[in-house]
């Protein structure tokens, strides 16, 4: 919108008698909105100077299109698309594999003990948790491009604070209990029932209130920020600023199912990857994932624990 104001200005206040200038042209032919016009006349039957301006104001309102998709997240990611896969793949075989699934072993031989008593082996998972959450953090900040800082990596944009990463983590841990009620009755009903508890895990559970607590600590805390800064804070955000959302969590989950090791829940763990990634995409917020993750791990040690 174009403002256009005209000023009569004189030392003294006194208009001039007479018209001041000579405008043989027409009045819109100097007008322009990207410029400020003066026109000034020195003399006048006063002897006094008398100064003639106008101006041109321009005002813009600019009205942005608020149509976001399901996806907030950033398309440019804090780690370069080049160094991702190396990356993940140092993770995976460096810290993962090692510390995840032969930890447990490296404590056995140091302690000269071929089967671990059942609260060593608790307070041992959770310090190589401990161990691999703080070697992964590290590994990503250095991996990470120069401005971005560790907070940033756990930090909301300005769209995702919109919505509520509460009502996301609701809705998707509900979801996400359906499924692999669904998951679990069709898989029961083609191959068999079979034991709903870890016996390995409830043996942990009941030997201690300090193995309790180390499995509280481990599956509730330590294992949901570490898996969820990895795969989804890391990967899914990484490949998601290359191809299409949908896509990129399917991808994510995929790997994320297969650095379990874990065969004959492969398809559950994909679920899960896939609802937690989606959630991840909608608020664009890690706590919402880290919240569904730990819940559902709570779900489980219940259950492990009472049946």
């Amino acid at each position: 919108m174009i403002q256009l104001q005209w000023q009569l200005w004189h030392p003294l206040h006194l208009a001039p008698k007479k018209p001041i200038g000579n405008f043989s042209r027409p009045l819109l032919s100097f007008l322009s909105p990207h410029t400020l016009l003066s026109c000034t006349n020195s003399k006048s039957s006063l002897s006094s100077k008398v100064s003639f301006k106008c101006f041109c104001h321009k005002t813009e309102k600019t009205h942005e299109a608020s149509s976001q998709g399901f996806s907030v997240l950033a398309a440019d990611a804090p780690w370069d698309h080049g160094s991702l896969w190396s990356t993940m793949a140092f993770y995976m075989f460096s810290l993962h594999i090692p510390l995840s699934f032969g930890g447990l072993s490296v404590v056995a031989h140091v302690l000269h003990e071929p089967i671990l008593d059942p609260q060593i082996e608790a307070i041992s998972l959770l310090g190589a948790q401990i161990l691999e959450l703080i070697a992964a953090l590290v590994l990503l900040q250095s991996t990470a491009k120069p401005q971005y800082k560790f907070v940033d990596f756990f930090k909301a944009n300005k769209v995702s604070k919109e919505r509520s990463w509460l009502l996301a983590s609701a809705v998707g841990f509900g979801f996400l209990f359906m499924l692999v009620f669904l998951t679990s009755f069709l898989a029961d009903s083609v191959v068999g029932p079979k034991a709903a508890n870890n016996p390995v895990l409830k043996e942990i559970l009941i030997s201690s209130n300090i193995s309790k607590a180390a499995c509280v600590l481990v599956y509730c805390i330590v294992t949901p920020v570490l898996e969820e800064t990895v795969y989804r804070g890391f990967l899914l955000a990484s490949i998601s600023s290359t191809m299409k959302w949908q896509s990129a969590v399917l991808i994510s989950s995929a790997i994320f199912s297969a650095a379990h090791l874990s065969g004959e829940n492969s398809l559950q763990l994909f679920i899960i990857g896939c609802v937690l990634g989606c959630s991840y995409c909608w608020t664009g917020n890690l706590r919402s994932p880290i919240l569904i993750h730990s819940l559902y791990n709570s779900m489980t040690l219940m259950i492990t624990f009472l049946s």
